[in-house]
């Protein structure tokens, strides 16, 4: 399902996260915000939620490919 994933290369992930993922920068990371006020019981709108998704989303796909490269390795030994 998730084999897409072996394709893209790494970099593309991470710069997704540190991008998308925690824009806009300044006063506080966006996903930090949603992450707070779902934690907090405050985010109900739509619009806060389809925002904790698209800035969760990089992050959620980064973890996938991390968890994909240390799980599915290859053996370095031919037999």
């Amino acid at each position: 399902m998730f084999r897409w994933t072996d394709r893209v290369p790494l970099y593309l992930f991470v710069v997704a996260a540190l991008t998308l993922g925690l824009s806009p920068f300044a006063p506080e990371p966006h996903l930090w915000e949603k992450l707070k006020m779902l934690a907090d019981g405050t985010l109900v709108k739509p619009i806060d939620i389809f925002d904790l998704v698209l800035h969760a989303t990089p992050w959620v796909l980064l973890i996938l490919k991390l968890t994909r490269l240390l799980t599915h390795r290859q053996d370095p030994t031919p037999r």
